[in-house]
Formats: C-alpha cells, sequence, structure tokens
C-alpha cells in the first residue's frame, strides 16, 4: 500500500557536527572503505574504473548523486582535499542529503586520525539501538549508489521484459530491486535508449508482495494509472505520485492481494530514505521523482518491477519477439476470418473478464463474428511485455481498428503457458 510512515529524521541541520552528535559517534569511517577492494589496494585503479564509469548525463546535470560520486572518485584517487571541498559544498546545497554529511563527516574526522572501520571498536558500543540501525541503513544505502558505478547497464541493451514496444509508448520504466535502482527509457530515433537511472527505496519487508499489509514490493510488468499531485497528498509523498496497476490481471489468477503501490517522492526534510524503508512502494528522492513526472505519460506507461534485471540486445530478444508477434498474429487471423473455432483455441479454460467466464465471453465473441463477418482487423501500436516467475506470461496491448472503421478500441490480454501452449486468461478494453 502507499506508505504512511518511515521518515528518516537522521540529520535536518547544515553542519557535519550535528550528525556526529546525533551518532554519539567520536569517529567514522572514511568514505573509501566503501568502495570495491581494488579502492584500498590500489586507489588509482579503482578512481579510473568510478571516473570511466560515471554516467555522461550524471556529469551535465550534476545531481546531488552525481556530486557524491564524484567525491566518492576522490576519495578512490587519494585526493582526500578536494574530496573534501566538493563534499562540504554538497552538503552546503543538499543539507538533507543524510548520506552525503556522514561522507563529509568521515573526511573531517580523517584529517586528525587515520579511521579503521565502518562504526568499528569503541565507537559502536556507545551507538544506542536506534543510532546502529539508521547508521547500517546509511551503509546499505552507499553500497547500493556505489553499485550503480560498477554494474551499469551494457550499452544498448535493454530488460528483457520490454520484447516490444511501439513508437507511441513515450517511456518505459524499470526497477531492479537487487541494485536498489530505477532506469528510465526514452523512444528515440533507433528504439528505446537508456536516458536516466535514480536510485530508490522499496518495501522494508522485501520483495514479492502477495497480500495487503505485507510491506513488500510486488514483481511484475506494470503500467501508471494516473498522477496524483503535490495538492491532493500529504507532504510525506513529497512531490507526487504514479499509481500502479498492481494487482495486475496475472497478480489476481496468482491470489495476491493489497493495493495503492506507488512511484513517489519523500518529505521535504529527507534527501532519501534507506535501500528497504517502504511498506511496498517505489519511492525516489524528491529531485529524481520530479524528473519522472515532468517527463513520462501519467497513463499508460509501463512499469518492470524485478528481483534483477536480465539485459539483452534488441538482438538478443528476436526470437522471443518474434514467437510471441507470430502468436498474436495467429490470433488476428482467426478474428479477420470469423473462424470461432479458431478463435476459441486461443482462450484458457481459466480465463476470466471482469464477471464473464469462458463461456460467456466466447458468447459475446460469436456476437461480434455475426455482426462484422469476415473483415480485416488491424492491431495498432502494438506492446508486448514478457514475465517469468513460476510460469511465463505475456502481457500484450494493442489498438483494434476493423476495415471500414475509423478507430477502435484499445485492449489488453494477458496470455499464460499451459501444458507448453499459449493460452488468453484475460481480455479487455482499457481505452
Amino acid at each position: 500500500m502507499a506508505d504512511r510512515k518511515g521518515k528518516r529524521r537522521f540529520v535536518t541541520g547544515r553542519r557535519p557536527g550535528r550528525l556526529l552528535r546525533a551518532l554519539a559517534l567520536p569517529g567514522l569511517v572514511c568514505a573509501a572503505t566503501w568502495l570495491p577492494a581494488a579502492a584500498t589496494a590500489q586507489p588509482a585503479a579503482a578512481a579510473q574504473l568510478i571516473r570511466t564509469n560515471l554516467p555522461a548525463d550524471a556529469r551535465r546535470t550534476l545531481s546531488p548523486e552525481a556530486r557524491l560520486h564524484e567525491v566518492y572518485r576522490l576519495i578512490g584517487a587519494a585526493r582526500t582535499h578536494e574530496a573534501l571541498i566538493k563534499a562540504q559544498a554538497l552538503v552546503r546545497d543538499v543539507p538533507n542529503f543524510q548520506l552525503a554529511q556522514l561522507v563529509y563527516g568521515d573526511l573531517l574526522m580523517a584529517r586528525s586520525a587515520p579511521l579503521a572501520g565502518f562504526g568499528t571498536a569503541a565507537a559502536a558500543v556507545s551507538l544506542t539501538p536506534e543510532a546502529r540501525a539508521q547508521l547500517e541503513d546509511l551503509r546499505r544505502e552507499a553500497q547500493m549508489r556505489l553499485l550503480a558505478l560498477q554494474e551499469q547497464p551494457p550499452a544498448g541493451a535493454l530488460p528483457r521484459q520490454f520484447l516490444t514496444l511501439p513508437p507511441a509508448t513515450r517511456h518505459a520504466v524499470a526497477v531492479d530491486a537487487a541494485r536498489a535502482r530505477l532506469y528510465l527509457f526514452e523512444q528515440r530515433r533507433n528504439g528505446l535508449e537508456l536516458v536516466a537511472s535514480h536510485y530508490v527505496s522499496l518495501g522494508r519487508a522485501g520483495i514479492n508482495k502477495s497480500m495487503e499489509g505485507d510491506q513488500r514490493t510486488p514483481l511484475g510488468v506494470y503500467f501508471i494509472t494516473s498522477r496524483l499531485f503535490e495538492q491532493q497528498l500529504k507532504d510525506f509523498y513529497g512531490p507526487g505520485a504514479l499509481p500502479l496497476n498492481y494487482p495486475n490481471e496475472y497478480d489476481r489468477r496468482q491470489g495476491r492481494t493489497g493495493g495503492k503501490i506507488w512511484l513517489h517522492g519523500v518529505p521535504r526534510e529527507n534527501y532519501s530514505r534507506s535501500p528497504q524503508a517502504t511498506d511496498g512502494c517505489v519511492v525516489l528522492a524528491n529531485d529524481d521523482l520530479e524528473q519522472l513526472l515532468r517527463q513520462i505519460e501519467p497513463i499508460g506507461t509501463p512499469v518492470v518491477i524485478a528481483h534483477k534485471l536480465e539485459w539483452v540486445t534488441p538482438a538478443g530478444a528476436a526470437q522471443e519477439r518474434r514467437a510471441a508477434l507470430d502468436l498474436l498474429e495467429s490470433w488476428r487471423r482467426a478474428k479477420s476470418a470469423a473462424d470461432l473455432p479458431r478463435l476459441a483455441s486461443f482462450y484458457s479454460a481459466r480465463f476470466a473478464s471482469g464477471t464473464a467466464d469462458l463461456v460467456q465471453w466466447l458468447q459475446g465473441l460469436e456476437r461480434e463474428v455475426s455482426s462484422f463477418g469476415a473483415r480485416n482487423t488491424q492491431l495498432k501500436d502494438v506492446s508486448v511485455l514478457s514475465w517469468r516467475d513460476q510460469g511465463e506470461i505475456l502481457v500484450v496491448t494493442f489498438g483494434e481498428v476493423r476495415d471500414g472503421l475509423r478507430s477502435g478500441p484499445v485492449k489488453r490480454q494477458y496470455w499464460g503457458k499451459e501444458g507448453g501452449e499459449w493460452k488468453i486468461f484475460f481480455e479487455g478494453v482499457i481505452g
């Protein structure tokens, strides 16, 4: 459900000393210890790794995260004085960025004495349980943000779930839960391209939502259904929210319950939340959410949420894409030919659409076929998304237009594998 609690009140001031006092911590670890092993053994090599991997768009926009990445790069290169100057500027400009405050405190401490570990030795025993948990949250956040530098998607690759998206679908979103990362794609001349990535917070109980109130983030293929504006929400949600269509038809077939899964922001007093801190929503920093709100369509944008995204090149997904499109083409031909027995063979015995079961649906198809007769049916703006967990599904969206008509309904079908054959278990009009 949409989050109701979990605010981070870790740091509210501009001075790092307030952070250190809040932690009751006499010394903090230098942020270099969060870098890969190469950073401590070969600082120059680690610095080159980060310098090479820093996204060009992040350098241009100078987002708070990009600025933090630059601080990491300087630490890895043993240029701690420059890192301190940049960290100081970052906490001055973004005083509610708790992780940046912690890094700045580390760098200040490192000027007077070596720091052995992240909250270790005598410092750790002086922490209250709450402060220790907050420190661990920041450590996980730091690791996730660094992971985004080390393990960027291959150039030109897309999540495997995006089999085909038409030019009319201007953007697509994919969330990698294992990396606490959201990726934004945009339709360009050569198809979908990755244009931005953002750190996110997910369910405090993890992923794979199955029931109302379990504090887990769902996994699957979803669509944005609307936009909620800041004026409609409490400050807790930041500058707005983008609700998703959880539970989708596949979730319902699996008996999953709950709802109100949103992409949303954070209270103004915070910059971000720890990697697992929501009631199931996907939560971004407010400036990152504002970018999404400006760019993407508030209805119909696909959102894939996976435990770990599998990246493939368009050529690598060609066979699966072709098979899915051939399947849809066979369905279209049967409908165009008014071949009711052939058309019925595509539907699952477990089919359901609203209150209609398979028998009722086929009766409706028979009336439709009798009304139109054998008339060619064209499918416009076809979208095919795939999903695999304990089963395989295809989520197919298209505009259906009969010859002689100028427009038609927008439909969505859910196909599932049954006995090795693809069958439609849901079909409905969405627009």
